[in-house]
């Protein structure tokens, strides 16, 4: 035969693992990132829920932003000429900071009745019978409060210049201290959450307010703790609120009332500090709770 046959030759090696496998596509997000895209989106949902209604009962919203201005213009003027100012000055100088401080203390209430409503509405139960993250339900509820609260914030403080108040601390001073209001909201938010599921009812949740009332009331808002009983005054200056209302006026270049208090002297520090620590105590009780309540 002129031709021949090699049935015995060598195979060729096999390719290299690395030149098989082509090239890896890093566009393709892993497990871990597609969690927290999903988690993202359902939280956006439940704050767009939660804005949405301010758009179809609009009544809500004119209450929700027009007591700041109701509040303004009562305390102002009603009260204001019968006020003295520490160290003398105008009272609305020292007495828009508090204003300020009291609007966002305030604002829990409408967390928690936010809260209760959706639990005794069934709204929750429809939540938790979706394919959604069960941390967007509370971290969603805490998004639109706060939306809400730079609003009220707006508002308020355009109601207050209108009123003739003025910040002499510079741009960047009043903007940390709009940043240690929103700061305080964001701490309370997490109260509100937790007493709303904790409350059976609305109409449990309404009697709350004799809880703001005197958490308020016993602070720095309206007068100086020094002019109070001495027991009464130390208990107003170690008021969270004492401080953030404090360390807002220092920043809005208001007058300060201070009695030479280590907390008083340091109201900027626990103006940053008391709402860190209420939101590691209330963040995690909340959280807590909506997954007993999800059993």
């Amino acid at each position: 035969m002129t031709g021949t046959l090699h049935t015995s030759a060598t195979p060729a090696p096999p390719k290299a693992a690395t030149a098989v496998a082509g090239p890896v596509d890093l566009t393709v997000p892993g497990p871990g990132e597609r969690r927290l895209y999903w988690t993202a989106v359902d939280c956006w949902n439940v704050i767009r829920r939660g804005l949405t209604h301010y758009r179809r009962q609009p009544v809500f919203a004119v209450w929700q932003l027009g007591f700041p201005i109701m509040s303004v213009l009562l305390y102002a003027y009603v009260f204001g000429g019968a006020m003295k100012s520490p160290g003398g000055g105008d009272y609305q100088d020292f007495l828009m900071p508090g204003m300020f401080v009291m609007t966002m203390a305030f604002g829990f209430m409408s967390t928690a009745m936010a809260v209760v409503n959706d639990i005794t509405k069934g709204v929750v139960d429809r939540f938790r019978s979706m394919p959604m993250a069960p941390s967007a339900v509370v971290a969603g509820r805490g998004g639109n409060d706060l939306i809400v609260a730079v609003a009220e914030l707006a508002i308020l403080a355009a109601t207050a210049v209108l009123t003739g108040w003025r910040t002499d601390g510079g741009f960047l001073a009043t903007l940390a201290a709009f940043g240690l209001l929103l700061w305080l909201r964001f701490c309370l938010i997490w109260v509100g959450v937790w007493l709303g599921l904790l409350v059976p009812n609305p109409e449990a949740a309404g009697g709350l307010y004799a809880v703001v009332f005197p958490l308020t009331m016993i602070s720095s808002i309206f007068v100086p703790p020094s002019s109070m009983p001495d027991w009464l005054g130390t208990v107003a200056a170690w008021n969270p609120i004492s401080s953030t209302a404090a360390a807002t006026r220092d920043l809005f270049g208001n007058p300060v009332a201070s009695d030479g208090s280590w907390i008083q002297e340091n109201a900027l520090l626990m103006a940053a500090v008391w709402p860190l620590a209420i939101t590691a105590v209330f963040l995690p009780l909340a959280v807590r709770r909506f997954q007993r309540l999800s059993r």
